[in-house]
């Protein structure tokens, strides 16, 4: 996510490119979970294949990355693996851990975030460190998947109830302009800053205390969240807004990327944790409203993200990401008064 996106461009793909290939991925994200409904049931088999998808797509890394649509195909293949992959050890680990200590749990991918900033930021002027990386991780991964195999998700049948998205098409038309917007950011953010004349060392910092503001407001949200959710999911639009457009004014000033980086708490964690919870308050089919959060905000925002990102990179690229955010912003208040007027008596 930090790196690869500089690796293709040292191996000399443009910028739409870049975007069209980090689009795959979220896009069998999004596509997935349909097919996963339908045809596929959340069991070990189902998992072990995830993990031998990931395997392979790992090797294809090495193969295909001279030529831009063989590319195409492990970014595919990591997004199908991807997408079996995070239910099954997501029900796993609210079954085993509880959604009380759920988000805690999360800090631990933060911290391999940490890592993989500040190791990769001395090795590259040698891409291929990256991608040796990047197949060691996916390994470690696959190895580390088989202990929890083992283990296998409890079948109960979902609540029954109504799935509407266009019930709540404010909300999730937020969800998904909040992760278009962060297609620049994601995908663009080390190529930018390079470009502006920061050393990797001083970006992989940046990315760094991002993911520690990130750290500091999943630990310590949980009395946040036991406040208005809604108002919460505005608030944290608003601030990314002003996230992005601080990027934009200030790319090369420290202090302000810094402050920029910092409210990554606000616009990721909080945020994150804040639309989980909202959904699972609305929705009596929970895991069908979790699967479609993912397909819907990082898979189908995710990709319309890296590709509007891909082509439209250059001096106003997070101009443009603060107004799509602000878009969310306001588009999020028709839930709201959707919200107060359900509430309010005939």
């Amino acid at each position: 996510m930090i790196y690869m996106p500089k690796v293709l461009e040292l191996y000399g793909y443009s910028s739409f490119q870049i975007g069209v290939i980090f689009s795959m991925s979220p896009l069998m994200r999004f596509l997935t979970p349909f097919l996963f409904l339908r045809y596929f049931r959340l069991n070990k088999e189902v998992f072990l294949f995830s993990l031998a998808i990931a395997t392979v797509a790992g090797l294809l890394f090495f193969i295909t990355i001279d030529n831009f649509y063989l590319f195409l195909v492990p970014n595919i293949l990591l997004g199908i693996a991807f997408a079996l992959m995070l239910p099954f050890v997501e029900t796993i680990a609210l079954q085993k851990i509880g959604k009380e200590h759920y988000g805690k749990s999360r800090l631990f991918g933060s911290i391999g975030f940490i890592l993989i900033a500040l190791v990769l930021a001395h090795y590259m002027k040698n891409p291929y460190i990256a991608l040796y990386l990047l197949f060691f991780t996916i390994i470690a991964s696959v190895l580390a998947g088989f202990s929890i195999a083992k283990f296998q998700p409890e079948d109960k049948k979902e609540a029954k109830g109504d799935f509407s998205i266009l019930r709540h098409w404010a909300l999730w038309t937020n969800l998904f302009l909040m992760q278009v917007s962060f297609g620049p950011f994601y995908n663009f953010f080390t190529i930018y800053e390079s470009q502006k004349g920061l050393e990797y060392t001083t970006i992989s910092y940046l990315w760094t205390f991002g993911v520690i503001a990130e750290i500091v407001m999943l630990y310590f949200q949980t009395p946040l969240m036991k406040k208005n959710l809604l108002a919460l999911l505005q608030l944290c639009s608003l601030i990314t807004a002003l996230r992005w457009l601080l990027l934009y004014l200030f790319p090369t000033n420290l202090f302000m990327l810094y402050f920029a980086q910092s409210l990554h708490a606000f616009s990721f964690a909080l945020y994150y944790s804040a639309a989980i919870s909202y959904l699972f308050q609305i929705y009596s089919n929970k895991t069908l409203a979790q699967q479609f959060f993912g397909g819907i905000s990082f898979g189908l925002g995710g990709m319309a993200g890296s590709l509007l990102a891909g082509m439209l990179y250059g001096e106003n690229l997070f101009l443009y990401a603060s107004f799509i955010a602000f878009l969310s912003f306001l588009v999020i208040i028709f839930e709201r008064d959707k919200r107060i007027a359900s509430c309010s008596p005939h």
